[in-house]
């Protein structure tokens, strides 16, 4: 009887090998868990109906694209930080269920499901830039729009919410409380979107902010800007980049070699960006934004009888302030009717974005002052610098305008208006049809009195033909200086108006 005898086997230490196609499977799962979380839905579906309502009036209808750039990047903080609670909140998602332990047989190491965390957050970004584009576009595309956008400018916001889901990992991998993630959610919410944080808006370190804002509402042509767009999102894409780095190293990497050399990367792309982007402004911009204030490079065209001087990127809107022009010239009498103008497009630049500039009135005889905003306000703010000029031939003088030729400005400015009554409001400071009121101007701006409003008001009822020819037959009177608000009511047929002019007090 033959006895077989087989040796005992060899025990083999197996472990579970790293697999990329598991890292980004992982990835793809927790990035679709993600975009499904309650606050991160919440916050996309509150940034596309902020889009979708903001479009309808936006800009007036004539947007500035290197304005409109700008404004794609505050929503986007309310859609990093839901990112960066929810991410948070699945990273420590096995620790609060108590599976850590389980991860042990599987595939995928520590590190390796830091990194598909970090790249689960990739979409979320890739879907604002969606939504940017989106918003962005859509400006683009208008009838109206003018300038040039920065693509640094508009990298901000998909940029930033890379960086707030980086940092949300790193958080969970550092600090293992769930608690730490809503409490950071609260300090961002503080400091960045309710624009409370502490900076001086002239010092460079106002750049190491996801969000830079500015002072100024003024629009300047986009070479004045002077904003260090590229660099700053140079700097973002590093702080992101080296935010993740850290989650993954954080997160047992540190054995492995080459996340410390994509470390290194990332930090010197951070810090060349926070370098270039703290430079201050050159020298040659301060000289530029010198002769575009004093002596601007202009091209000059001419639409019928009026001469219009603009920047290059406002070319495109002269046909539309030469058809306000046509219609208060038709409206007015005497020599007025058929006088050329020369509209010149005049801004206040030495001051930057940092705050809003004066545009002190023209000297110079029948030239009139277009600002780089229109439409909304602007459209009659305008219209009465034209009728102004008309009337005392130099906005210098439009400006100590206080006897009743306000009246004939006012009617000049608005009675060609389709809405006569609406445009009444939206060039008074005020908002108001009655009583007195500071009358917006692109330079100096008029003075109504309560009894020159309720002249106009009374105007504008009456059929504009009717007004027109009163205002034709009795024009030298009523643009003769020193003519008072009563003077003048009686000559267009307004009855009962007693009130003394402020000149004549």
């Amino acid at each position: 009887m033959t006895t077989l005898v087989q040796p005992m086997p060899v025990a083999v230490s197996a472990r579970p090998r790293d697999s990329w196609a598991a890292v980004f499977a992982l990835a793809r799962f927790e990035s679709r868990r993600l975009l499904l979380s309650i606050p991160v839905l919440a916050a996309f579906a509150v940034y596309i109906a902020w889009i979708v309502w903001n479009a309808r009036d936006s800009f007036g209808g004539f947007p500035a694209l290197q304005d409109a750039d700008r404004a794609t990047q505050s929503t986007p903080l309310l859609v990093g930080l839901a990112v960066l609670l929810s991410v948070n909140l699945a990273v420590l998602r096995s620790r609060r269920r108590d599976t850590e332990r389980h991860f042990g047989v599987l595939v995928v190491s520590t590190w390796r499901r830091s990194l598909a965390h970090v790249l689960s957050v990739v979409p979320a970004a890739l879907l604002t830039a969606v939504c940017v584009a989106a918003q962005f576009g859509w400006e683009a595309l208008r009838p109206g729009a003018v300038g040039h956008g920065s693509p640094g400018e508009l990298l901000v916001g998909p940029l930033t919410v890379l960086l707030f889901g980086a940092l949300g990992v790193l958080l969970a991998r550092l600090l293992k409380s769930a608690f730490v993630g809503p409490l950071l959610v609260v300090f961002f919410l503080f400091f960045l979107v309710l624009g409370v944080a502490p900076g001086d808006p002239e010092s460079g370190t106002r750049w190491l902010t996801p969000v830079v804002g500015e002072s100024s509402y003024d629009t300047l042509p986009s070479d004045l800007l002077g904003r260090p767009a590229a660099w700053h999102a140079l700097y973002l894409l590093g702080l992101g980049l080296t935010a993740g780095v850290l989650a993954v190293l954080a997160g047992g990497g540190l054995r492995i070699r080459t996340l410390y050399a994509a470390l290194g990367g990332a930090m010197a792309l951070t810090l060349t960006g926070a370098v270039a982007q703290s430079g201050g402004e050159p020298a040659s911009l301060t000289a530029a934004r010198e002769k575009a204030t004093v002596d601007p490079e202009q091209d000059c065209v001419q639409r019928g009888r009026s001469t219009y001087c603009a920047f290059p990127e406002w070319e495109p809107r002269v046909g539309t302030w030469a058809q306000v022009v046509d219609e208060v010239s038709e409206l007015a009498g005497g020599s007025a009717h058929d006088q050329p103008l020369l509209v010149r497009q005049r801004i206040e630049a030495r001051y930057g974005l940092s705050s809003d500039g004066f545009v002190e009135p023209s000297g110079t005889a029948h030239e009139v002052t277009v600002g780089t905003k229109w439409g909304g306000p602007r459209v009659p703010e305008f219209s009465s610098a034209v009728a102004a000029v008309l009337v005392t031939g130099t906005e210098r003088a439009a400006g100590e305008l206080c006897d009743g030729r306000v009246v004939t400005v006012m009617w000049l400015s608005l009675g060609w208006q389709d809405e006569p009554m609406d445009e009444l409001r939206k060039v008074r400071l005020d908002d108001s049809i009655t009583g007195s009121a500071i009358v917006l101007s692109p330079t100096e701006p008029l003075s109504m009195s309560a009894g020159q409003t309720d002249v106009v008001r009374e105007l504008l009822t009456r059929p504009k033909d009717e007004v027109a020819a009163q205002v034709k037959q009795h024009w030298t009177e009523l643009t003769a200086p020193g003519v008072t608000t009563a003077k003048a009511a009686e000559l267009l047929g307004v009855k009962d108006i007693t009130e003394k002019d402020g000149c004549e007090e």
